[in-house]
């Protein structure tokens, strides 16, 4: 296991604002994070201790004189925390926005790389002890 959901008080309610997808590719952990809406510049993303945080702002529109018919889309700021595994270097994160998803790259550290094992013939010629 990569990484674990580490906010006590993010429960339901907040992680369904924030909606995220986890993949392992070429030798990244890379995470989706569904961020409608968002102006880039309010995102924030911190790595602390071994803990990846995500934080987002998404700012009410309104003018003077509006009254609502409808509202449904929640405003503030949304943060997702994640506890990262020893298997990725959290030195080495980064993070794109495009189209409404920021995507986070983890690097796999080297060693927990899946690696080919060389099975080797045992020696038929052994003699039997007896």
């Amino acid at each position: 296991m990569y990484l674990t959901t580490f906010d006590p008080f993010a429960r339901d309610r907040y992680s369904t604002l924030m909606r995220m997808d986890g993949v392992r590719r070429d030798g990244n952990a890379v995470l989706r994070f569904d961020v409608p809406g968002i102006d880039p510049e309010s995102i924030d993303v911190t790595v602390d201790r071994g803990i990846l945080s995500v934080s987002v702002k998404r700012q009410e529109e309104r003018t003077e004189g509006d009254r609502f018919i409808v509202r449904e889309r929640t405003m503030g700021t949304f943060t997702r925390r994640l506890r990262l595994s020893e298997n990725l270097n959290a030195e080495a994160v980064e993070a794109t926005y495009t189209n409404g998803v920021l995507e986070v790259r983890i690097p796999v550290l080297e060693q927990a790389k899946p690696r080919k094992v060389e099975v080797r013939q045992a020696d038929d010629q052994k003699e039997l002890v007896g």
